[in-house]
């Protein structure tokens, strides 16, 4: 009786306690669906699952979340300057043969690509599916490698394995240089990786060709107008980038596209000056590029040092190379900040782009002086 009484009590105390107010929308606020979007799923699309198997569904999607993104954050890891799956003397090794001239280009070309396709989480640029296809730098850093991979190419393609302009292209250069300027962004049918791997086999076959004795029909001509073939595309691309680069602060600029000739025309009219800026999305894409880019340049130029030593020494021209080299490897310093900062040039904070463009700068200068003691050296 007592534990009644004390119930009672209770439930007067609580009755006379102050009630929430109810809240109602005023009449201007309330609506209702028009009946062309009320609209009701067909029944085999209705479904009801226990309880249990929702919550098994939850934690298996959960768990899949956690492991993509850590893997995620694996791949995304860039590769440093030495990491090769092999070097020029590792695939000498494989085919049982010695180094000759044109051995260090092409064991490097194909150490790059086999980096591109066998680093982990693979060749990424053509993900369709997570943790892949939630990345952005990795992909953007694949592509600058990739492209100075098909300049190379085609440089041994038109000009190192030839000797004059008349002379025969090797066949399985012609094959591996169209192969790797296929789409970068195929994921089936055929995909890039298939067409890259394929490229991979006609390098192989080439360098093995180049170092058999008994073979003559694959040459590489270490010559200092070869040289300057390649160079001149190097100078272009780095170039490029440079400028997409300095665009992060965004920069008014005169128009200089027909500067230095007093006849020269083009095709539409230009305005004499314009504003010149990289899209804030896009600003780390194009680092990671140039970053991608450099890290290819490093090892086509040290193999360059090996392959056209003569050339170099005999224009004394090596030193040059040498600081090349020496300019792109201080793009490859780790990046600290979780994000690339665009600080405002003078302020506050760092512009990894403006310090990334500094550096290719100055190899592209050094590039355009290379050249200049390739010819007149």
């Amino acid at each position: 009786m007592k534990i009644s009484a004390l119930q009672d009590r209770i439930r007067a105390l609580l009755d006379k306690l102050p009630r929430r107010p109810r809240f109602s929308l005023p009449g201007w606020l309330r609506f209702k669906l028009p009946s062309w979007l009320r609209f009701k799923l067909p029944g085999w699309l209705r479904f009801k699952l226990p309880g249990g198997t929702w919550r098994t569904v939850v934690v298996a999607l959960a768990v899949y979340l956690l492991l993509a993104t850590v893997a995620g954050l694996y791949w995304s890891i860039t590769p440093a300057p030495s990491d090769m799956p092999r070097d020029s003397r590792g695939y000498l090794v494989q085919n049982g043969a010695g180094p000759v001239t044109g051995s260090a280009t092409t064991a490097a070309l194909m150490a790059v690509v086999e980096t591109l396709l066998e680093k982990p989480g693979g060749y990424i640029r053509n993900d369709r599916l997570p943790p892949g296809l939630w990345l952005d730098n990795m992909p953007n850093w694949e592509y600058g490698a990739l492209i100075q991979s098909r300049d190379l190419a085609r440089a041994m393609r038109e000009a190192y394995s030839r000797s004059q302009s008349q002379s025969t292209e090797d066949p399985d250069l012609a094959m591996a240089e169209p192969l790797l300027n296929f789409n970068a962004n195929s994921w089936l049918i055929p995909s890039s990786e298939g067409e890259y791997r394929d490229a991979l086999r006609h390098l192989d076959n080439y360098l093995e060709r180049l170092t058999d004795g008994d073979e003559q029909n694959a040459q590489f001509y270490s010559r200092a107008d070869n040289l300057a073939y390649w160079l001149v595309t190097v100078e272009t691309r780095l170039g490029s980038l440079s400028q997409r680069l300095s665009a992060s602060v965004g920069q008014r600029r005169l128009n200089t596209d027909l500067a230095g000739d007093a006849e020269a025309s083009q095709a539409t009219p230009a305005p004499g000056e314009n504003m010149v800026e990289t899209p804030m999305l896009e600003l780390d894409d194009v680092f990671y590029e140039a970053r991608g880019a450099s890290w290819a340049l490093i090892h086509f130029l040290k193999a360059a040092q090996l392959d056209f030593a003569e050339v170099l020494e005999k224009k004394n021209a090596l030193v040059s190379l040498r600081q090349i080299v020496r300019e792109l490897e201080a793009t490859q310093h780790k990046v600290y900040s979780p994000i690339i900062l665009n600080g405002s040039g003078f302020g506050l904070l760092a512009n990894h782009s403006l310090v990334m463009a500094s550096y290719i700068s100055r190899a592209n200068a050094a590039i355009i002086d290379l050249r200049g003691l390739l010819s007149d050296g």
